[in-house]
């Protein structure tokens, strides 16, 4: 690896990058600030859409909003003054995304509407040769390291349902969202009872009833939906936030210990979760006064099985007159209405599936040809989607994903875990550049001992013992997403590059250093 360049490199147009970065949600930008402050400035950050921001950008649907605390759901170097709710709506995280990349720097090495076509590692150069298409065509770039930091959440999963492929009328998907729909006075159907469905359902409750319109919501498992304890934050306290010094670190802070105190719930004890559960059955009872219909949407397995949702408007937009909810499985859909294995036919005019995203088999990995040939999709038919520390893999050298294999969280910010790895992937850049290394890769017993310990852990988890079925879990039955311990552990793990783990390839004839440890 050539020495770091000091001053911002031209708009690269192909050849060598010492970094390629793919995608720019906040993994991608993270990597490129940080890159940028290690005086890493020789990168490139490919992105298939035409702006930053990721599933931010992407989920556009009435009443998007995250469900992790705004004070958290920010970078740390970057803390955010403008927020105006304690649960941020998805055009103000969208907006402060795209300020934080303008005011970076580092924007003039961002290539958008451009798709990584196939990477592949090529042994005698010790670099990774990446084709690209974009608006000017195809074209190679080589790196010598390769940061994936595409998402688990990024490619939207359709149902498999007989017969969808013939419905005549509107169809999407929640997170493509066609605002160009026209939905007064419509029949419309929401497949789907997840995280985006329950914050779209009383949007489109609320809009339908307006204009005569009715909505048909399709239940397969009922989820726990406790309430969401959110408020306009007044003039002063934004003011207060914006001024007053260490106010909005104090904020953060106490946010993230509150949200850590959920995890012995998650990975020891359920029963810990007794008073959620609680919660979240008076949310029932408040919104819903039907018996039959509270019947319906309790859930039957231990809180936390599946992820646990917030709404304090869901309940209700249920209980509308103008809304049904369908439990029986859907047989199929027609060219105009979806029939349910009962038999019953129900008109639709608009179809949106809030069926969730390809979590377990994540497409990007069908793109990347590590060392011995094999896709990392391939790879992970075989043996399971696992990755040591949840960023790098065996057989794909200077390779690095971010928001990885079990590096999900049930219960706090996303953007913690990815600064985490981000740590992880700079103290790997310095090991090279000190030990003159062209290549790291994970030792195959260290990746196994790490996952078997994660394996082993996730028995006794609720994902594990709760009895429900989630995307949590593989097609074997294996929890490949979540973290089974505190974040504190995971910022601990990654707080240093552990140079012993791994397969170190010098540049030239040298003796390599065993064991030494790089501090990120």
């Amino acid at each position: 690896m050539s020495a770091p360049r000091t001053s911002a490199p031209e708009q690269h147009v192909g050849q060598h990058v010492e970094h390629l970065v793919v995608g720019a949600g906040f993994a991608g930008l993270c990597t490129a600030i940080r890159l940028q402050q290690d005086g890493e400035t020789d990168f490139l950050v490919v992105e298939k859409a035409g702006d930053v921001g990721g599933t931010w950008r992407d989920n556009t649907y009435p009443g998007a909003a995250c469900d992790v605390p705004s004070q958290l759901y920010s970078f740390s170097f970057a803390p955010n003054p403008d927020w105006t709710m304690s649960f941020s709506p998805q055009p103000e995280i969208w907006a402060y995304l795209r300020r934080v990349a303008r005011e970076s720097g580092t924007l003039d090495r961002f290539v958008f509407d451009t798709r990584l076509e196939h990477a592949t590692w090529d042994e005698a150069t010790q670099r990774w040769h990446s084709r690209l298409v974009g608006p000017d065509g195809e074209r190679t770039v080589t790196s010598t390291t390769l940061v994936v930091g595409a998402g688990g959440l990024s490619e939207p999963r359709l149902p498999e349902i007989d017969g969808i492929e013939t419905f005549q009328g509107e169809l999407f998907h929640s997170a493509r969202w066609d605002h160009d729909a026209d939905l007064a006075g419509k029949r419309v159907a929401v497949i789907g009872t997840g995280a985006s469905a329950i914050q779209i359902v009383p949007e489109l409750q609320r809009a339908l009833a307006a204009t005569g319109g009715h909505l048909d919501v399709y239940q397969r498992t009922a989820p726990w939906v406790i309430p969401r304890h959110d408020r306009r934050y007044p003039a002063w306290e934004r003011a207060a936030l914006r001024h007053v010094p260490g106010l909005q670190r104090l904020y953060r802070t106490a946010v993230y210990w509150a949200r850590e105190t959920y995890v012995p719930a998650f990975t020891i004890q359920p029963k810990i979760a007794a008073p959620a559960k609680r919660a979240a059955l008076a949310n029932i009872e408040r919104g819903i006064a039907d018996p039959e219909l509270r019947a319906k949407v309790t859930p039957h397995y231990e809180i936390g099985c599946k992820r646990i949702l917030i709404s304090n408007t869901y309940y209700p937009a249920l209980a509308a007159d103008n809304v049904e909810l369908v439990t029986d499985p859907i047989a199929k859909v027609t060219g105009n209405a979806v029939v349910t294995s009962d038999g019953v036919e129900r008109p639709v005019d608009v179809l949106v599936v809030a069926t969730g995203f390809y979590t377990t088999e994540l497409p990007i990995t069908e793109h990347v040809t590590g060392r011995e040939g094999r896709t990392l999709a391939d790879v992970w038919r075989t043996s399971g989607m696992a990755a040591y520390k949840g960023t790098t893999v065996p057989g794909f050298p200077n390779f690095f994903m971010l928001v990885g294999p079990n590096t999900g969280l049930g219960h706090s910010s996303m953007v913690f875990v990815i600064e985490s790895q981000v740590d992880y992937l700079r103290g790997a850049v310095r090991a090279i550049r000190r030990g003159g290394y062209a290549a790291v890769e994970p030792r195959q017993d260290a990746h196994d001992a790490w996952n078997d310990d994660l394996q082993r852990r996730m028995r006794r988890t609720v994902w594990s013992t709760g009895g429900c079925s989630s995307w949590y879990l593989d097609e074997q039955g294996r929890n490949t997403t979540l973290w089974p311990k505190s974040t504190v552990t995971l910022r601990r793990q990654l707080a240093r590059f552990d140079t012993d783990a791994y397969r170190l390839r010098p540049a030239a004839p040298t003796t390599i250093p065993q064991g030494e440890e790089a501090h990120a």
